[in-house]
């Protein structure tokens, strides 16, 4: 550990005068026990960083579900609430007892990790159940984006299977490969670096992002649209989730989260670059929580401005996703890049989501919240632009000056790094489709993944959940079904509803 204090009685005793080796043995036995109350605050300190960070982490489940919620229609809201928390359920006994060991094993090879199984054998010398609680944080945020492309027609039984195995399997090992120091793209590697540099997804950009965004591409692409979602013509019909104010709260939570799940992908905030000056680690932290918070206000203006021009509207909704798009982009450079650079990341990073939106419409693709789009999208975008703004000091300073390390591209560091980033896209994109389509591949077979036709009319709260989240009218929906609430009558209850 840098600054250790150390101490020889016999240099010291031949200082002293009389009893000078009794002296040397007090004196240095006195500043043992400073310097080991000096390295336990250090440990409680970096300790306490992550699980704060943790907690800011798991709290963005919290906003997944309100956003979620507010972007269904109302007869789903129970349902997809009920994912999330079966999100954060499954993948939590699943990555304790599979997930972290394929990711973090220590004593691993390349491709997954074979040790730790159930937290076996750990803590470890370098890691302990802060940093458990921390990755698992990051699982389910994998798992929570899925659920948003498959919202309003899947059954309940695949969000149990599917999220299970992306947290305890698919996700864990592609994390291996970019953030485990043994995993092979790894820019933590000692030695045999991908392209001698390694691959940079500081936070997740392409580990989470990209991992839940084409999941959840490959999930709805199988089971194809919402009713009613296109004409027969192929016009798009617009179903609007049912409440933009829990769209705004869920952003604004995620917004907060984000603010631990970027700088605290640190880990450590006790380290210094600089030793006795005023810059370190925390120096980086405070520069990663501005770049994050530039790109994603930066995502969300253009969103404004370019959605107005486009449909004439200044819509909330349109821009919180803006927002997180801009979030999700500058997630895998956050700590390595120049704050004027996270401006460009979330302009361009609209400007993709935009067209994404566009290309899902013209292709027919239905996902109720554009999380392949946002996530998967500007995931993608967020891991190229590393490859072109990625500083060389900062770089060095978060990854460990040593031969070979390169940077961004426009940053005149040449395009090894880029390259590398690139190979993480194609990855990626390939790992999760052969693992996740194959899976909702044979859950559709198994006729286990989308509802009948008569449950998604009826919505998924009255028809598989014993009633609705709300006491409500739907115009789009059979009045038998849905009674119109008049001024002054009585106010209809749901079965499960209690007596007023």
């Amino acid at each position: 550990m840098a600054g250790v204090i150390t101490c020889n009685p016999t240099d010291l005793s031949a200082l002293l005068g009389p009893n000078a080796t009794a002296a040397a043995a007090y004196i240095c036995g006195q500043l043992g026990t400073v310097n080991n109350k000096f390295t336990d605050a250090a440990y409680a300190i970096d300790n306490t960083y992550l699980l704060f960070s943790a907690y800011l982490v798991f709290a963005m489940q919290l906003g997944f579900a309100m956003l979620c919620a507010g972007s269904v229609r109302a007869k789903n809201t129970m349902n997809i609430m009920l994912t999330n928390v079966l999100d954060a359920a499954a993948g939590g006994l699943f990555y304790y007892l599979f997930g972290y060991a394929f990711a973090y094993g220590e004593s691993s090879n390349g491709f997954i990790g074979r040790h730790n199984f159930g937290l076996q054998d750990f803590p470890t010398l370098s890691l302990d159940y802060s940093f458990f609680l921390y990755q698992w944080a990051f699982a389910i945020a994998a798992a929570g984006i899925t659920s948003g492309s498959i919202a309003e027609r899947t059954q309940f039984v695949a969000y149990l299977i599917y999220s299970s195995f992306l947290t305890g399997f698919v996700y864990p090992v592609v994390s291996h490969w970019f953030w485990s120091p043994d995993g092979w793209a790894s820019p933590f590697r000692l030695e045999d670096r991908l392209f001698g540099t390694g691959a940079i997804d500081f936070a997740g950009s392409g580990v989470v992002h990209m991992v839940g965004g084409i999941a959840g591409l490959w999930g709805a692409l199988i089971e194809g649209p919402r009713i009613g979602r296109f004409e027969k013509d192929g016009g798009a019909i617009t179903l609007r989730g049912h409440s933009a104010s829990l769209v705004v709260l869920g952003t604004f939570l995620l917004w907060f989260g984000w603010f631990g799940f970027n700088p605290g992908s640190f880990t450590k905030i006790l380290v210094t670059y600089d030793s006795g000056s005023n810059y370190g680690q925390w120096s980086g932290i405070g520069r990663t929580a501005v770049t994050t918070m530039l790109s994603g206000c930066t995502a969300a203006l253009t969103t404004l401005f370019g959605k107005r021009l486009v449909s004439g509207h200044w819509n909330v909704t349109d821009v919180c996703n803006g927002l997180l798009g801009g979030f999700a982009a500058i997630t895998a450079g956050c700590s390595v890049v120049e704050p004027w650079a996270a401006i460009v990341c979330g302009f361009v990073a609209s400007l993709v989501l935009i067209g994404c939106n566009k290309l899902a419409e013209l292709l027919k693709y239905d996902d109720p919240l554009e999380a392949a789009q946002l996530h998967g999208g500007c995931g993608a975008w967020g891991l190229i632009f590393v490859g072109l703004f990625a500083n060389k000091k900062y770089v060095n300073e978060v990854y460990g000056a040593s031969p070979g390390r390169h940077y961004g591209l426009l940053m005149g560091g040449g395009g090894k790094l880029l390259g590398a980033q690139l190979v993480q896209i194609l990855v990626i994109v390939g790992w999760v489709s052969a693992t996740m389509g194959t899976l909702f591949f044979i859950l559709k077979k198994l006729n286990l993944l989308r509802i009948s036709e008569e449950d998604e009319m009826k919505g998924m709260d009255i028809a598989r959940h014993g009633g609705f989240a709300y006491i409500y009218y739907d115009d789009h929906d059979d009045s038998s079904q849905f009674p119109r609430v008049n001024p002054g009558s009585p106010i209809p209850r749901s079965p499960t509803s209690p007596a007023v």
